[in-house]
C-alpha cells in the first residue's frame, strides 16, 4: 500500500490519565481535621504562656528578649519568626502554627509510606492528633509537639532508605528529621535517634553510610548552633549542659511515671507533683496504649512488618526514658514524641483486632473498639476544655496586670522583677530581671539604677512577699498581683546600697 505524501499523518490519540495517591486523601482529612480542631478548641485568642513568651520575645519587636536558659534551644523562635518578627498578634501566631503543626503532621505521615498500609498511617494520625495535649500545644510556641513531628519523620525516613537505599527523598527526609528535632530540643532529639545509630552502627544489615552521615548531620546541625551558643553564653557545653541539669532539679535516676500519671488530669507543669492521682477514666487510655502497642508487634510479626514496628516502638522507649525515669518532675507535652511514634504500631494493633481474614469485619469487638475510642475522646475533650479555660484565666490575668501597669505609668521602655515578671513583661512590652533562681540575670543594684531611669515595677503573687529594696514602694493590686511601683529617684527611697 502507498501512501500519498499529502495525506495528512494519522496520530494515535494519547489519553491523558491523572490519579491521585491512595495516600493523599485520608491523610490530608487528618490533617486538615487535626488543625479544624485546633482553631475551634483552643481559642486563638489565647495569650502566650511563659515559655512562649519567652521564644516569642527572642524575634518579637514588641518586648525586649526575654532572658534564655540553659535548658532552651533556638528552634521555636526560628519556627514562630514569619509571624512574630513583624507582628504581636497572638490570633495571627496561633493560626499561623495550628496551620502549620497540621500540614507537618501530614508530611510527617507520608514519610511512611510503604512501610504500613494508608489505613493504619491514617488511623495513627487520628490518635496523636485527638490526644488532648497534641491538641493543647499544638497551636503553641513551645518545642515538644515539632520534636514528636521529627520523630515520626526522621524514624520513617530511615526505615525507608533501610528498605530501599535508593530513595533519596527518604535520606533527605531523614536527615531533615533529625534537625527538626535538634534545633527544637538537641537532647531529645539524640533520645529518639540513639536505636537508629546503635543499627546503622552495629547491626550489619543496617550498615548504610549514607544514611549515618544524613542522621548525623542533621543532629549536627540544630547540636551545633547550642553548642556555639554554649560557648559564647553559657561557659562551654559542659557547663550548659550542668546548669541546664540544675534548672530542671537534677537529671539522674528519678522514677517520674507516677507524676507523668498525676499529670494526665491537665496539669502543664507538675512540679512538684503532689496530690491525689485522677480517676480511673483519665488514666486508663495510658495504661492501654503498652498493652496495644505490645499487639501491635505481634500483628507486624505476621504481617512482614517486624522490623519497621520494633524500631518504632525502640525510639519511642528511649524518647520516653528521660521524662519517666531521669526527671523529678512532669508535663504531658513531654512524651509528644512517645505518642506520636506508639500511634503507628497502635493503630495497626487496632486494626486488626476488627478485622478478621479477607478483611472482614468483626461486628463484635468493633463495636467494643469503637466504644472505647468514643469513650477516649470524651475524655480527652474534657481534659482538653479544662485545661484551655484554665489556662485561658491565667492569661488573662497577666494581660489585666499588663494593663494596670500601663495605667500606672509602667510602659516600655520599663522593667518588670518578681513572680511571673517574664510573661507579664511581654504583655506589658517591658524587660524582666530577676536578681536569683533559675532565670537571674541582672542585681539589686542593677535593678535600683535602672529605676533611676525608666519605670520599674515590681510583682508579688498572693502568698508571697517583695524583694526588700520595694517595700517602700507604692502599693497596687489587681487579678490577685501586688504591684510594687517604683517612684522616680528610687534613691531616696530604696535605702542604702
Amino acid at each position: 500500500m502507498r501512501i500519498s505524501p499529502n495525506a495528512a499523518p494519522v496520530v494515535a490519540p494519547v489519553t491523558v490519565t491523572t490519579t491521585v495517591t491512595p495516600l493523599l486523601i485520608p491523610l490530608a482529612v487528618v490533617a486538615g481535621a487535626f488543625t479544624l480542631a485546633q482553631l475551634l478548641l483552643v481559642p486563638p485568642a489565647m495569650g502566650l504562656g511563659w515559655d512562649e513568651s519567652v521564644y516569642v520575645s527572642q524575634v518579637s519587636p514588641h518586648a525586649p528578649a526575654a532572658f534564655f536558659s540553659a535548658p532552651r534551644a533556638r528552634g521555636v523562635s526560628l519556627l514562630v519568626a514569619p509571624v512574630a518578627g513583624w507582628s504581636s498578634s497572638t490570633v495571627l501566631l496561633r493560626v499561623y502554627l495550628a496551620v502549620l503543626s497540621g500540614v507537618a503532621l501530614y508530611f510527617a505521615l507520608r514519610a511512611w509510606r510503604g512501610l504500613f498500609p494508608t489505613r493504619v498511617l491514617a488511623l495513627g494520625g487520628a490518635l496523636f492528633a485527638s490526644l488532648w495535649v497534641t491538641l493543647f500545644y499544638g497551636p503553641q510556641a513551645m518545642p515538644n509537639h515539632w520534636v514528636a513531628i521529627g520523630a515520626l519523620v526522621c524514624v520513617g525516613c530511615c526505615l525507608r532508605v533501610r528498605k530501599d537505599p535508593t530513595d533519596r527523598a527518604a535520606l533527605w527526609g531523614a536527615g531533615a528529621g533529625a534537625a527538626l528535632m535538634a534545633w527544637m530540643r538537641p537532647t531529645d532529639a539524640v533520645w529518639v535517634a540513639l536505636p537508629l545509630f546503635a543499627l546503622l552502627v552495629g547491626v550489619r544489615g543496617w550498615r548504610r553510610p549514607g544514611l549515618l552521615a544524613a542522621l548525623a548531620a542533621g543532629l549536627g546541625t540544630g547540636a551545633g548552633a547550642w553548642t556555639v551558643e554554649a560557648y559564647a553564653q553559657y561557659g562551654g557545653p559542659a557547663r550548659r549542659l550542668a546548669d541546664a541539669s540544675r534548672i530542671q532539679g537534677g537529671l539522674g535516676w528519678n522514677i517520674a511515671v507516677d507524676d507523668q500519671m498525676r499529670a494526665l488530669v491537665g496539669r502543664t507543669l507538675c512540679r512538684p507533683c503532689t496530690g491525689d492521682m485522677p480517676n480511673a477514666a483519665v488514666l486508663a487510655w495510658w495504661f492501654v496504649l503498652p498493652v496495644l502497642a505490645a499487639l501491635g508487634l505481634v500483628v507486624a510479626l505476621r504481617t512482614g512488618r517486624a522490623t519497621a514496628t520494633a524500631v518504632t516502638l525502640a525510639c519511642a522507649a528511649t524518647a520516653a526514658v528521660p521524662y519517666l525515669f531521669l526527671i523529678g518532675y512532669a508535663a504531658p507535652r513531654f512524651l509528644l514524641p512517645a505518642y506520636a511514634l506508639l500511634a503507628i504500631p497502635v493503630a495497626d494493633a487496632l486494626l486488626d483486632l476488627v478485622t478478621g481474614p479477607g478483611g472482614s469485619w468483626r461486628p463484635v469487638v468493633g463495636a467494643v473498639v469503637g466504644l472505647g475510642l468514643l469513650g477516649h475522646l470524651a475524655v480527652q475533650y474534657t481534659v482538653l476544655s479544662r485545661t484551655v479555660e484554665r489556662t485561658d484565666a491565667f492569661h488573662r490575668d497577666w494581660d489585666r496586670t499588663a494593663a494596670e501597669l500601663r495605667n500606672l505609668g509602667v510602659r516600655p521602655p520599663c522593667l518588670l522583677t518578681g513572680d511571673y515578671a517574664i510573661p507579664i513583661a511581654y504583655y506589658a512590652g517591658c524587660a524582666s530581671g530577676h536578681t536569683h533562681g533559675n532565670n537571674a540575670n541582672i542585681t539589686r543594684e542593677g535593678i535600683l539604677e535602672t529605676a533611676e531611669r525608666i519605670p520599674v515595677a515590681a510583682l508579688v503573687a498572693p502568698g508571697g512577699g517583695p524583694p526588700e529594696y520595694a517595700r517602700p514602694w507604692p502599693v497596687h493590686e489587681v487579678a490577685g498581683f501586688r504591684l510594687h511601683v517604683a517612684p522616680t529617684g528610687t534613691r531616696a527611697v530604696a535605702g542604702p546600697r
